[in-house]
């Protein structure tokens, strides 16, 4: 008997000949798992696109043609394949220009924000009730309040540039992964599918 794990997920160059050791782990016999790992399970090819989905049945199959084992599968039952298309790098002026246009959308919906919740009222309410001088433009809050939006953000998203200041990954790290997450679902079923189809 051979204990078989899938990976997850992994990442190969257009061409590669996965074997079944790049996709899975092997526990038994240390020579039987020696030559399994090295039996290529497939080829990355052309029409492959970028993302593959290998079924464990496939992995089974393969195993099963060279040496008649029990398998026993622990864990994920498809592994998908993330072919790395090397992609263009983008021009400075596509990088300055998508900066400006994220730059200027959230000042905007700031701005937009304290609009309609009138802060700037609130400002001047709360400088009245402080110190009792009605001033309309209230900087001893306001320039604060500013600074203090800014560090928030940056507390909140964990990063400075490419600092973190902990080891917590950050909301929107975690939307991200759930959204590969949902992704990858998607991906495997979807291929899971066409398969049936196919057959």
């Amino acid at each position: 008997m051979i204990y078989l794990r899938l990976k997850q997920k992994i990442r190969v160059r257009p061409g590669a000949h996965l074997t079944i050791g790049d996709i899975a782990q092997l526990i038994g016999e240390d020579e039987i798992c020696r030559k399994l790992e090295t039996t290529i399970i497939h080829r990355i090819r052309k029409e492959d696109k970028n993302l593959v989905v290998i079924d464990v049945m496939k992995v089974i199959r393969a195993i099963q043609r060279t040496n008649s084992l029990e398998v026993q599968i622990i864990g994920p039952t498809q592994t998908i394949i993330e072919v790395q298309i090397s992609k263009k790098k983008l021009a400075p002026v596509y990088f300055v220009f998508i900066w400006l246009l994220l730059f200027i959308g959230a000042a905007l919906a700031i701005m937009n924000f304290h609009e309609d919740v009138s802060m700037r009222e609130v400002h001047q309410q709360i400088y009245k009730i402080v110190t009792g001088i009605d001033n309309p433009k209230p900087l001893l809050l306001q320039i604060p309040y500013s600074f203090g939006l800014g560090i928030g953000m940056i507390l909140f998203f964990n990063h400075l540039f490419k600092k973190r200041f902990n080891e917590e990954p950050s909301p929107l790290e975690v939307e991200m992964f759930n959204y590969q997450q949902d992704l990858d679902r998607y991906v495997i079923v979807h291929e899971n599918e066409d398969n049936g189809k196919n057959e």
